[in-house]
């Protein structure tokens, strides 16, 4: 409350009546104060952060993703040759849609659609 009256004392000059009345700017100060201390209080302090190497995984984490790596990449060779493309440069190739469209002059739309329907086989293959 304190730094609130405080910036309003200092402030006071760019007080526009034109604009907002009195109690609407100083209810919009506090507001923007309050979001600002929120934000500083959810961050993480550096001494609260990780140093140093991380722990090594688990192994029956490690053959688990080994497997499923193993499984996804059976499946997406299994896709239609048309999505398996679309789905290897949007995820592999790190490529926008957009950019898929210009690089292959197909419809922005027939991408987005090809690769919808590519994620739903995927997603049915690893079930």
């Amino acid at each position: 409350m304190q730094d609130v009256m405080a910036t309003l004392w200092h402030k006071a000059n760019l007080y526009d009546p034109s604009r907002a009345s009195v109690a609407t700017w100083i209810f919009t100060i506090a507001r923007n104060r309050k979001i600002d201390l929120l934000r500083r209080y959810a961050r993480p302090e550096p001494e609260d952060l990780p140093w140093g190497p991380e722990d090594a995984p688990d192994q029956a984490d490690a053959i688990a993703l080994q497997q499923e790596s193993t499984k996804l990449a059976e499946a997406i060779g299994k896709l239609p040759k048309k999505q398996r493309e679309l789905i290897e440069r949007a995820y592999f190739g790190d490529l926008t849609h957009s950019e898929i469209a210009a690089q292959t002059g197909l419809p922005l739309g027939t991408i987005k659609s090809r690769i919808r329907l590519a994620l739903e086989r995927l997603r049915h293959a690893m079930n």
